[in-house]
Protein backbone atom coordinates (compact mmCIF):
# COMPACT_ATOMS: atom_id res chain seq x y z
CA UNK A 1 0.00 0.00 0.00
CA UNK A 2 1.10 3.23 -0.76
CA UNK A 3 0.42 6.48 1.37
CA UNK A 4 1.32 10.21 -0.35
CA UNK A 5 4.19 11.75 1.50
CA UNK A 6 4.62 8.56 3.71
CA UNK A 7 5.89 5.79 1.40
CA UNK A 8 5.62 2.30 0.83
CA UNK A 9 4.26 0.17 3.35
CA UNK A 10 4.10 -3.70 2.99
CA UNK A 11 0.93 -5.07 4.76
CA UNK A 12 2.18 -7.84 7.04
CA UNK A 13 2.30 -11.51 5.31
CA UNK A 14 0.33 -14.14 7.45
CA UNK A 15 0.58 -18.05 7.02
CA UNK A 16 -2.29 -17.66 4.28
CA UNK A 17 -0.53 -15.00 2.40
CA UNK A 18 2.08 -17.58 2.18
CA UNK A 19 -0.34 -20.69 1.01
CA UNK A 20 -2.14 -18.63 -1.28
CA UNK A 21 1.17 -17.00 -3.04
CA UNK A 22 2.63 -20.31 -2.91
CA UNK A 23 -0.72 -22.24 -4.24
CA UNK A 24 -0.82 -19.59 -7.48
CA UNK A 25 2.57 -20.07 -8.00
CA UNK A 26 2.34 -23.85 -8.29
CA UNK A 27 -0.40 -23.14 -10.68
CA UNK A 28 1.78 -20.98 -12.77
CA UNK A 29 4.87 -23.28 -13.06
CA UNK A 30 2.41 -26.16 -14.10
CA UNK A 31 0.78 -24.37 -16.88
CA UNK A 32 4.90 -23.45 -17.94
CA UNK A 33 6.08 -27.14 -17.06
CA UNK A 34 3.36 -27.80 -20.08
CA UNK A 35 4.08 -25.10 -22.36
CA UNK A 36 7.15 -25.78 -22.40
CA UNK A 37 7.24 -29.27 -22.90
CA UNK A 38 4.79 -28.87 -26.21
CA UNK A 39 7.72 -26.29 -27.37
CA UNK A 40 10.69 -27.02 -29.53
CA UNK A 41 12.81 -29.14 -28.13
CA UNK A 42 15.91 -25.93 -28.63
CA UNK A 43 13.37 -24.18 -26.70
CA UNK A 44 13.81 -26.70 -24.16
CA UNK A 45 17.36 -26.89 -24.32
CA UNK A 46 18.08 -23.27 -24.33
CA UNK A 47 15.55 -22.72 -20.65
CA UNK A 48 17.58 -26.15 -19.44
CA UNK A 49 21.55 -24.64 -20.14
CA UNK A 50 20.28 -21.07 -18.15
CA UNK A 51 18.89 -23.41 -14.98
CA UNK A 52 22.18 -25.43 -15.08
CA UNK A 53 24.29 -22.09 -14.30
CA UNK A 54 21.84 -20.28 -11.65
CA UNK A 55 22.14 -24.02 -10.22
CA UNK A 56 26.37 -23.84 -10.31
CA UNK A 57 25.53 -20.43 -8.87
CA UNK A 58 23.50 -21.40 -6.12
CA UNK A 59 25.76 -24.69 -4.86
CA UNK A 60 28.42 -21.94 -4.62
CA UNK A 61 26.50 -19.80 -2.68
CA UNK A 62 25.40 -22.58 0.05
CA UNK A 63 28.80 -23.09 0.65
CA UNK A 64 29.82 -19.63 1.53
CA UNK A 65 26.38 -20.21 3.61
CA UNK A 66 24.94 -16.84 1.52
CA UNK A 67 21.43 -17.09 2.57
CA UNK A 68 20.52 -13.81 0.98
CA UNK A 69 21.90 -14.71 -2.73
CA UNK A 70 20.39 -18.22 -2.35
CA UNK A 71 17.29 -16.40 -1.98
CA UNK A 72 17.60 -14.42 -4.89
CA UNK A 73 18.90 -17.25 -7.44
CA UNK A 74 16.07 -19.24 -5.93
CA UNK A 75 13.49 -17.06 -7.33
CA UNK A 76 15.88 -16.07 -10.45
CA UNK A 77 15.82 -20.11 -11.31
CA UNK A 78 12.06 -20.50 -11.28
CA UNK A 79 11.33 -16.94 -12.89
CA UNK A 80 13.76 -18.39 -15.71
CA UNK A 81 12.02 -21.61 -15.45
CA UNK A 82 8.94 -19.61 -16.52
CA UNK A 83 10.21 -17.12 -18.81
CA UNK A 84 11.72 -19.88 -20.56
CA UNK A 85 8.08 -20.58 -21.84
CA UNK A 86 8.01 -17.58 -24.20
CA UNK A 87 4.57 -16.31 -22.89
CA UNK A 88 4.73 -12.76 -21.94
CA UNK A 89 1.50 -13.51 -19.94
CA UNK A 90 2.41 -16.01 -17.91
CA UNK A 91 6.11 -14.31 -17.61
CA UNK A 92 4.12 -11.29 -16.53
CA UNK A 93 2.07 -12.66 -14.14
CA UNK A 94 5.22 -14.69 -12.46
CA UNK A 95 7.17 -11.73 -12.25
CA UNK A 96 4.19 -10.25 -9.88
CA UNK A 97 4.62 -13.44 -7.70
CA UNK A 98 7.98 -13.67 -7.53
CA UNK A 99 8.22 -10.03 -5.92
CA UNK A 100 5.46 -11.01 -3.69
CA UNK A 101 7.42 -14.52 -2.99
CA UNK A 102 10.48 -12.25 -1.78
CA UNK A 103 8.51 -10.20 0.09
CA UNK A 104 7.40 -13.27 2.24
CA UNK A 105 10.74 -14.32 2.92
CA UNK A 106 12.12 -10.92 3.47
CA UNK A 107 9.25 -9.89 5.74
CA UNK A 108 9.51 -13.32 7.59
CA UNK A 109 13.10 -13.24 7.59
CA UNK A 110 13.61 -16.74 6.85
CA UNK A 111 16.82 -18.65 6.07
CA UNK A 112 16.50 -21.38 4.07
CA UNK A 113 16.02 -24.32 6.86
CA UNK A 114 16.98 -27.02 4.18
CA UNK A 115 19.64 -24.97 2.50
CA UNK A 116 21.48 -28.60 1.63
CA UNK A 117 18.25 -29.96 0.28
CA UNK A 118 17.43 -26.81 -2.12
CA UNK A 119 20.06 -27.02 -4.64
CA UNK A 120 18.90 -30.90 -5.15
CA UNK A 121 15.67 -29.99 -5.31
CA UNK A 122 16.61 -27.52 -7.93
CA UNK A 123 18.42 -30.21 -9.57
CA UNK A 124 15.72 -32.45 -9.40
CA UNK A 125 13.13 -30.04 -11.31
CA UNK A 126 15.86 -29.55 -14.14
CA UNK A 127 16.71 -33.69 -14.72
CA UNK A 128 13.25 -34.04 -15.06
CA UNK A 129 12.94 -31.46 -17.09
CA UNK A 130 16.10 -32.04 -19.24
CA UNK A 131 14.38 -35.79 -19.58
CA UNK A 132 11.19 -34.61 -20.49
CA UNK A 133 9.34 -36.19 -18.29
CA UNK A 134 5.99 -34.84 -17.67
CA UNK A 135 4.61 -36.68 -15.10
CA UNK A 136 7.67 -36.52 -12.82
CA UNK A 137 8.16 -32.76 -13.73
CA UNK A 138 4.65 -31.88 -12.46
CA UNK A 139 4.63 -33.65 -9.25
CA UNK A 140 8.39 -32.08 -8.33
CA UNK A 141 7.27 -28.77 -8.50
CA UNK A 142 4.14 -28.99 -6.36
CA UNK A 143 6.46 -31.47 -3.56
CA UNK A 144 9.00 -28.12 -3.99
CA UNK A 145 6.11 -25.73 -3.31
CA UNK A 146 4.60 -27.24 -0.61
CA UNK A 147 7.82 -27.78 0.76
CA UNK A 148 8.06 -24.54 0.59
CA UNK A 149 4.84 -23.44 2.18
CA UNK A 150 6.00 -25.92 5.02
CA UNK A 151 9.01 -23.99 5.52
CA UNK A 152 7.98 -20.59 5.66
CA UNK A 153 4.41 -21.03 7.40
CA UNK A 154 6.52 -23.27 10.51
CA UNK A 155 9.09 -20.12 10.64
CA UNK A 156 6.15 -17.85 10.31
CA UNK A 157 3.89 -19.64 13.50
CA UNK A 158 7.18 -20.23 15.23
CA UNK A 159 7.41 -16.39 15.27
CA UNK A 160 4.09 -15.86 16.37
CA UNK A 161 2.39 -14.92 13.42
CA UNK A 162 -0.39 -16.93 12.45
CA UNK A 163 -3.14 -16.60 9.39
Amino acid sequence: MSKRNRGVFVSELTSEDVREIYAVREAVELAAANTLLDSEPEQVTDTCRELKGIIRSMAKQVAASDWQAIARLDMQFHTAFVSGTGNTRLIRIYETLAAESRMCILSLEVAYPRIDALVQEHQTLLDLLEARDRSGLQQAIKRHMRKAVEDLTSTTEANGITA
